[in-house]
Parts: C-alpha cells; sequence; structure tokens
C-alpha cells in the first residue's frame, strides 16, 4: 500500500466512530472472526483498545491484521485503522 492511499483511507476513516474494542482478553479467536465479518462487510473498520487489555494498540492491530489478512492503516494513541479490500464487488477504490 502506498501512503497516498493509505492517507486516502486515513480520511475516510476520519469520521468514522470505532466498531471494534479490544479488551482484558485481548485478541482471540472470536475478536479475529468478528473483525473479519466487520471488514467484509464495510472494507474500512476503526477499533479502540481499552485501559484494562494487556496489548498496546500496535500489538493489537498487528495481531487482529495477520489473522485477517488485513493492512493496517493508521494507529494513533488507543485507536487503530485497518483496510481489507472486498474479494468481490469493492466499494472503496484506492487512488
Amino acid at each position: 500500500m502506498t501512503s497516498k492511499q493509505r492517507a486516502y483511507l486515513r480520511g475516510l476513516a476520519n469520521t468514522m466512530e470505532p466498531i471494534l474494542h479490544v479488551g482484558k482478553d485481548g485478541v482471540n479467536e472470536n475478536m479475529i472472526k468478528q473483525a473479519s465479518d466487520a471488514l467484509e462487510a464495510r472494507e474500512l473498520i476503526k477499533g479502540t483498545v481499552l485501559q484494562n487489555s494487556p496489548l498496546d494498540a500496535r500489538e493489537a492491530v498487528e495481531a487482529l491484521c495477520e489473522g485477517t489478512n488485513a493492512e493496517p492503516v493508521q494507529c494513533i494513541g488507543n485507536r487503530f485503522v485497518m483496510y481489507r479490500a472486498r474479494k468481490e464487488d469493492p466499494k472503496i477504490i484506492l487512488p
């Protein structure tokens, strides 16, 4: 992913609300399945890492991206953004 594509996705994610919350259990199989389903439906998702989580945001987004074959877009503070294009009929067209 180029920096121009990453900047475009960051702009799209700027107004989004987080839909994925990593808590005290960290990243497990259920969390990876939820993230994969959300990526298939939306392509671009934002998540947060709660205070009681054993992972920081960078570790959480790396684990989730590895489990879902997604690309990390951004990681600031306790929030992160992930992207994975749909296999059929992608909604987001990268520049």
